[in-house]
Parts: structure tokens; C-alpha cells; sequence
């Protein structure tokens, strides 16, 4: 069991390389060739039957070097923008790694103003990277708030799909994201770059399946969608 958790962390940190921070197709081989390393020196140095031993080891597919608080901004438009002044510390704290405390400013900010769609897509996100990448209860909560601010807004989808593949949910991921993109308005801030990341997320997907023609087709079940009332 360990080492299936293992080779789905190394399927996510390969993912979130590809799609999120864009990798050059040419160098995927690469990449793919120094996960299978790790995954050699995991099996050689790692001992996964004892208590005191950590699975993900060195695959942690939620320590990103990445600033999130740029890819936020990225899908913020000027007239989006929060004005809370809590924003600016809860992000010098998201910068240096202090996601909890981060999140305490974010409550304060969505507690203050409930209609701060930027507060709320900033507490999604740092309750996320407070989890290490995994969708909690909380964080989806979040999202769900902001895209009830804004239904058409891309963030929130966005991130909820990041989390996902982090997750190694690549097919409800690209689920997520495809109904994002298609109610996402032409001049939204993000859409272009959401649609760049879901253009790479199908190559991804295509290579995976070719190199592994037995696996079931089909998409794995949804993941619910911020803002969707039917789920």
C-alpha cells in the first residue's frame, strides 16, 4: 500500500510540473527519468514497513517551490481586487511558507467583508497549502463562496482543479477544469492561462493513456465544482 502511495505522489509531482508550471514537452523524458531515480533510491534507502517511516519521502507533490499568491493575482482583474489591508499580511505570510497564519488573516478579511471574492479565493488556497495540497473540507468551502460571488469567475475552478492534480486526480481535474473553461467569460483574468494549462493537462493525459493502453477508460467520478448546486 505504501508504494502505491508512493508512485501517485511521483505521478503527481510529474503532473503538477507539466500542467501547472508548464514544463516543456522536451523535457518531460527528463523529468519522468528523475522521479523513476528517486523512485529507485526510495526502494533502496526507504523502509516502508516501519511505523517511523514516511511515505511520501521526497515526493511530496504539495512542497512546490511556487508562489501562490503570484498565481492568484494572475486571476484577478483590477476590479476584483480586495481591499482588506489583512490581505497584504495574510500574503507576506503565504510567501514565507506560514499558511495557518495566513488563513487566520483570511478569515478575518471573508469575515469582515463576506463578499470579498479575492478574500475567499485567498482562504481556499492557503487552507489548501496548509493541507499540502489535499481538498479539505474547509478550503472547498472557501472556494465554494467564491464562485457563489462570482459563478463565471475561472479562479476558483482553477485552483480546485491545482489541488486535484496534486492529488493525482488528473481525469477529475480535467473535468473541473473543462466546465470552468466553457462558462468562463472570453475577456475573464486567467482564462488564457487556464486554457494553456488544460491544453497541457489533455497531452498529459493522452501520453499516460498511450503508454498505458489497458488501463479503463472513462473519466474517475467528479469532483464537486464550486458553485454547483447539484453536487
Amino acid at each position: 500500500m505504501t508504494w502505491i502511495v508512493v508512485i501517485l505522489l511521483a505521478l503527481a509531482c510529474f503532473a503538477v510540473a507539466v500542467v501547472v508550471f508548464r514544463l516543456p514537452r522536451v523535457l518531460w523524458t527528463s523529468l519522468g527519468a528523475a522521479l523513476a531515480l528517486g523512485l529507485v533510491g526510495y526502494a533502496w534507502q526507504a523502509s516502508p514497513g516501519l511505523p517511523s517511516a514516511r511515505a511520501a519521502g521526497a515526493f511530496d507533490a504539495g512542497a512546490q517551490e511556487v508562489d501562490v499568491v503570484v498565481q492568484r493575482q494572475e486571476f484577478i482583474a483590477d476590479e476584483d481586487r480586495s481591499t482588506a489591508n489583512l490581505l497584504i499580511t495574510a500574503d507576506a505570510m503565504s510567501r514565507r511558507g506560514r499558511h495557518t497564519d495566513a488563513a487566520a488573516y483570511l478569515a478575518g478579511v471573508t469575515e469582515q467583508n463576506p463578499a470579498d471574492f479575492e478574500g475567499w479565493l485567498a482562504l481556499g488556497i492557503a487552507l489548501t497549502e496548509h493541507a499540502e495540497g489535499t481538498l479539505t473540507a474547509p478550503a472547498l468551502y472557501a472556494f465554494k463562496q467564491a464562485a457563489q460571488i462570482k459563478p463565471s469567475h475561472p479562479g476558483p475552478g482553477y485552483f480546485l482543479g491545482v489541488s486535484l492534480i496534486r492529488q493525482g486526480r488528473l481525469a477529475e481535474a480535467r473535468q473541473v477544469w473543462a466546465e470552468t473553461l466553457a462558462v468562463a467569460p472570453v475577456d475573464a483574468a486567467g482564462r488564457a492561462g487556464l486554457a494553456d494549462r488544460l491544453e497541457r493537462l489533455d497531452m498529459l493525459l493522452a501520453q499516460l493513456a498511450s503508454d498505458n493502453p489497458a488501463a479503463p477508460a472513462g473519466p474517475s467520478p467528479a469532483a464537486p465544482i464550486p458553485g454547483n448546486t447539484n453536487q
